[in-house]
């Protein structure tokens, strides 16, 4: 008998916690999240807005996720796709205005979705009024005298993470930090009105009735003492690995402890139809070890925080176990959940990065969405969507491609290997923000009435929602089964998980009444029937007793 997936009876009912477990809806939360710009466009544009992911919202609410993560939707100049914030209180033209805001919000409450919005505290926009006042930039951004013997050296020798100095020299003389684009300034986080800016800013969303920030850069906001040097280049290639002196300072958990208690505040008070109104703090902190990264999340910190490590994993058996239980034990040691991740919209989708195509995206989703804890999905997985690895140079965006091109008059930009970006990021990160297709035979398939921002390929019409929807051997409705079980068996989510023995290259654990079997090898194994099949990612095989696993799978088995 060849199995490929049960699909469960649907359902929008979330189960009940279970006896002993910890209260708290985005402990086992699947949030989804909406690259607004390129999720839906109701204007014809090119450009996704606010009223198009409005309108899509049913879609969202069918496919079983819990929540939805907007990308920044604030006033901008788009130097870094709106992560560089011009006014934190204002909805930019191009995704509509405050009041599209507030009916998103409104109507994903009404579906049983929660809303998560971006805040971006570790620098605004070169356009925000603070910085374009000389004197109030001094006292609220990171500015330096230069060194030589006429301040024309940068004050240190940190590198931006898209490439070339971390610094830019003003008219007067003086040097300003950005760790990211030169349009983005990094903010002065000794200054206390920076602190009762950002406060005001989070009250000002939480009355609009949204559930939760996550906060980006979550490990900047605070530098070392001094500004240190840090003795050598390519510092991108170390976020993640080692504490740098410009991020994951101990600082950055005193903000986040007062932004918990802010949350809290607004957690006593009822919600606008999603009982309990318990408000979320979702830290995207860049740690160099798992220990570092549960410091995010104790108890009088942020919620969650975004598994990076896992997200990095190579694909094989004791990489995935050890990065597993690294991130269970870290998270246990604070009472908080492990949130999982493998696409979002700064790296390359999964369905490429893994390697072995679609066959291995949907065995590492599965795997995933039975790991213990919250699950974060980027718009597009689900429809099994690569990577779009052709972009022409002309149409790119990614401020990283441009900081490590040649400029104007053949001298390079602080880079000398092309769109390398000197140590910094790749610069590519468009392939991943490709709008979504949604039907097969419209224009931009169905992403508005016009274009799209970014071309999209001339064969996605077949990875559309519409090609897919029902079809049961479809990307799309793999993901819509795996959501509803995961809601439907109480074993899943957060909770407990313990290792079974299994040949090499397979993992095997379970859950309460689940157990998942992953096959990372790129051919079959066979192993002894371990009960029925709930759901795979690929046709398995069950005959005399035992269960034969395609290469690059991963099953559900009811115990």
């Amino acid at each position: 008998m060849t199995q490929e997936l049960t699909s469960p009876t649907p359902t929008t009912a979330r189960r009940a916690p279970e006896p002993g477990r910890a209260a708290g809806w985005w402990r086992d939360a699947v949030i989804y999240q909406v690259y607004v710009r390129s999720f839906a466009d109701s204007d014809g544009d090119g450009i996704g807005d606010l009223r198009g992911a409005r309108e899509r919202l049913p879609y969202l609410a069918e496919l079983g996720v819990d929540a939805v993560w907007l990308t920044p939707f604030y006033a901008s100049p788009q130097a870094d796709g709106g992560y560089d914030v011009a006014d934190y209180r204002t909805v930019d033209p191009l995704f509509g205005e405050l009041r599209d805001a507030e009916e998103l919000i409104r109507a994903a409450h009404g579906l049983g979705l929660r809303v998560i919005v971006d805040i971006v505290p570790n620098h605004t926009s070169d356009r925000h009024p603070w910085f374009q006042d000389p004197e109030l930039a001094r006292q609220r951004y990171v500015f330096r005298p230069g060194k030589g013997a006429h301040g024309e050296l940068p004050p240190n020798d940190w590198e931006s993470v898209f490439g070339g100095p971390a610094w830019t020299r003003t008219d007067r003389g003086d040097w300003y930090l950005h760790l990211f684009a030169p349009e983005q300034p990094d903010l002065d986080w000794d200054n206390p009105d920076v602190h009762e800016e950002f406060s005001a800013i989070l009250r000002f969303w939480l009355d609009l009735g949204v559930d939760g920030f996550r906060v980006d850069v979550a490990h900047g906001m605070v530098k070392a003492a001094g500004l240190p040097d840090i003795g050598h280049g390519e510092q991108a290639k170390l976020i993640g690995n080692q504490v740098l002196p410009f991020f994951d300072q101990d600082g950055v958990h005193a903000i986040h402890r007062t932004w918990r208690r802010l949350l809290d505040s607004y957690s006593a008070v009822p919600g606008q139809g999603t009982p309990p109104a318990e408000r979320i703090g979702v830290a995207e902190a860049w740690a160099p070890s798992p220990e570092r990264l549960a410091l995010y999340v104790r108890p009088d910190e942020l919620h969650q925080a975004f598994n990076f490590q896992f997200l990095t994993a190579d694909w094989q058996a004791g990489a995935l176990r050890t990065v597993i239980d690294a991130s269970l034990a870290a998270t246990a040691s604070v009472g908080a959940p492990t949130t999982w991740v493998l696409s979002n919209h700064d790296v390359v989708r999964h369905r490429t990065r893994l390697g072995g195509g679609l066959p291995r995206a949907r065995a590492a989703t599965l795997l995933m969405l039975a790991l213990p804890g919250s699950a974060y999905v980027y718009q597009g997985e689900e429809l099994g969507l690569p990577e779009v690895t052709d972009l022409p140079d002309e149409v790119r965006q990614d401020p990283a491609f441009f900081r490590g091109r040649p400029a104007a008059g053949g001298a390079p930009d602080g880079a000398s290997d092309g769109a390398s970006g000197a140590g910094g990021q790749d610069g590519f990160r468009d392939g991943c923000r490709v709008p979504i297709p949604w039907t097969g035979d419209e224009p931009s398939y169905g992403f508005g009435p016009g274009g799209s921002w970014l071309p999209q390929p001339a064969d996605w019409g077949g990875l559309s929602v519409a090609a897919q929807h029902g079809d049961p051997s479809s990307t799309l409705e793999f993901y819509r089964a795996a959501l509803g079980l995961r809601r439907q068996l109480p074993g899943l989510g957060d909770g407990e998980l313990s290792w079974r023995p299994a040949p090499e290259g397979v993992l095997a654990f379970a859950r309460p009444g689940v157990l998942c079997t992953v096959n990372t090898l790129g051919r079959t194994v066979e192993l002894p029937l371990p009960g029925r099949p709930l759901l795979a990612s690929a046709p398995v095989t069950v005959r005399d007793g035992a269960a034969v696993l395609p290469g690059d799978s991963c099953v559900w088995w009811a115990l």
